[in-house]
């Protein structure tokens, strides 16, 4: 394993030492990453507009390969909360609003291969399926925007918009959770404008 990293400047070795240190690569990927350690003071305003005007409470999630990362939250005014995940959890992309929003947004062919490679971690949410994501998918492109009834706390509903960067690849999703009697058709849409005039602010950031 270390030859291979080592041939592709991955790592290094002293000669003298017989030591392996990080190689230039690495270096050369933490560059191109930068933007993504970095989307969690972008949004941080944005968390908590998004917060104060909806009341309810709000997720940031990063991609991580297959997964999507929650990297933040905050919580509404509203008494009643909606925790459906914890800031350091990880999912597989399609179990909360962000990460089907982020699944959404990828090309059709990488969604299929995500989706076919996550399936069998599916059920372990609310027995979920390879299957209801896909309709969950085909019902976010014709509303626009991802709406997931968790499966994992009965009685509660989110809603997700992704984050992309300035090549157009989804990045990152902001997504909201609440009681399903507080997500009516009509809030839906609110809330689903709100989020995607968030999202563009925060695209315009990434894009300087």
């Amino acid at each position: 394993m270390l030859k291979c990293l080592a041939a592709e400047n991955l790592v290094t070795q002293d000669p003298q030492s017989r030591r392996y240190y990080l190689g230039p690569l690495v270096f050369e990927l933490g560059i191109t990453a930068g933007p993504r350690f970095n989307i969690r003071d972008l949004c941080s305003d944005a968390l908590d507009r998004i917060a104060a005007e909806t009341g309810d409470t709000v997720f940031l999630n990063i991609r991580s390969g297959d997964d999507a990362l929650c990297v933040d939250r905050r919580e509404g005014s509203f008494p009643i909360k909606t925790f459906t995940v914890d800031v350091g959890v990880r999912r597989p992309l399609g179990v909360g609003a962000g990460g089907l929003a982020m699944l959404n947004a990828l090309p059709e062919d990488e969604m299929e291969e995500v989706l076919a490679r996550i399936a069998n971690r599916l059920p372990a949410y609310g027995k979920l399926t390879a299957a209801d994501v896909v309709s969950m998918i085909k019902r976010a492109r014709k509303i626009n925007y991802a709406l997931n009834e968790v499966r994992t706390i009965p009685g509660v509903t989110a809603l997700g918009a992704a984050i992309f960067d300035p090549s157009g690849r989804p990045l990152a999703a902001i997504s909201v959770s609440t009681i399903n009697s507080r997500m009516t058709t009509h809030r839906q849409r609110d809330i689903a404008e709100l989020l995607r005039r968030e999202v563009r602010a925060i695209e315009k950031q990434l894009a300087r």
